[in-house]
């Protein structure tokens, strides 16, 4: 075993978007280079949600340590700082253990973070939370976007005005605190991994292809017991507006359940959903990462191997 202060190999990082492979990836270069693979997906955190968010079997766990997969309930709000937390000690554990970490995942916040930091926003009050995604479902994002513009221009202009994950977060900061998040990032946790002592990799791929993907995967989800899933979730009653709740594919099973739509109209939405967000995913990581190479699977694997080696 190395000691702690042998940590050379600092991180392969693995981005891409939803159904692009990036599972398999890591599983391939964690068994050539003897990594433990770290999941950076906001909501493949969530034991309630395996099956929906074609988390890795048992059998691909079986071949190589898997860190923060189905560690959360869904009835809890996980955030990026615990995110961060949770992974900087994964991080820790593999470099004692001598072996590389591998953060794998399509959540760009996550990779952020992890490279630049994060603002040390205190807890939000449960009242201005609840009155803010309150309004969001009620009134829809365009009000809030515009609060949020005056109350906090700079971080405004940094998201985009559909964005209502994160214009609701912002604006809930400046609520509870009378502070921006311009104002918090000042502090903070540090970055855990140094982005120019890492392999950093966009996983590319052809859109029609990664289409043809997401399409397959849907209906294996669905035929590996997704809908069986989605409705223990369900019977929980817990709030439509969690994260978990909110998983691609889960508030359209939702409403097939209830017999507000047939099985093959939520299905065509949650795929819809997917297509819809990978490509937010690409957009955000060449406005937000554009040092990041954007490279086809064989090749991540050829130049991840080549860099642990040489690491």
């Amino acid at each position: 075993m190395k000691s702690q202060t042998a940590d050379v190999k600092q991180a392969v990082l693995i981005a891409g978007p939803t159904a692009s492979g990036k599972s398999a990836l890591a599983l391939a270069l964690a068994t050539e280079i003897g990594g433990v693979i770290i999941n950076a997906d906001s909501m493949q955190v969530y034991r309630d949600l395996r099956v929906i968010t074609a988390r890795p079997t048992a059998e691909e766990e079986a071949q190589a340590p898997h860190k923060l997969y189905g560690h959360v309930d869904a009835a809890e709000n996980y955030s990026v700082g615990r995110w961060l937390r949770d992974a900087q000690a994964a991080i820790a554990e593999a470099r004692i253990a001598g072996q590389v970490p591998i953060i794998v995942g399509g959540t760009g916040l996550y990779f952020m973070a992890l490279t630049r930091g994060l603002a040390a926003v205190p807890p939000i009050p449960p009242e201005i939370r609840t009155d803010v995604r309150g309004r969001l479902a009620s009134a829809g994002v365009a009000p809030l976007y515009a609060e949020l513009a005056e109350r906090d221009p700079v971080t405004a202009q940094r998201l985009m005005p559909g964005d209502g994950s994160r214009i609701t977060r912002a604006l809930e900061v400046v609520l509870a605190t009378g502070r921006s998040l311009s104002d918090w990032h000042r502090e903070g946790m540090p970055a855990v991994v140094d982005p120019a002592r890492a392999a950093r990799f966009f996983l590319d791929i052809d859109r029609a292809e990664l289409r043809r993907r997401i399409d397959a995967r849907f209906d294996a989800m669905l035929a590996g017991g997704a809908l069986a899933e989605v409705e223990r979730l369900a019977a929980r009653g817990l709030n439509p507006l969690l994260p978990a709740m909110k998983a691609h594919g889960v508030p359209w099973l939702i409403r097939h359940l209830r017999g507000e739509i047939g099985l093959e109209e939520a299905a065509e939405g949650g795929k819809r959903d997917t297509r819809r967000y990978t490509k937010r995913q690409a957009t955000w990581f060449r406005n937000q990462a554009p040092d990041w190479p954007w490279l086809g699977a064989a090749e991540v694997l050829a130049k991840g191997t080549e860099w642990a080696k040489k690491a």
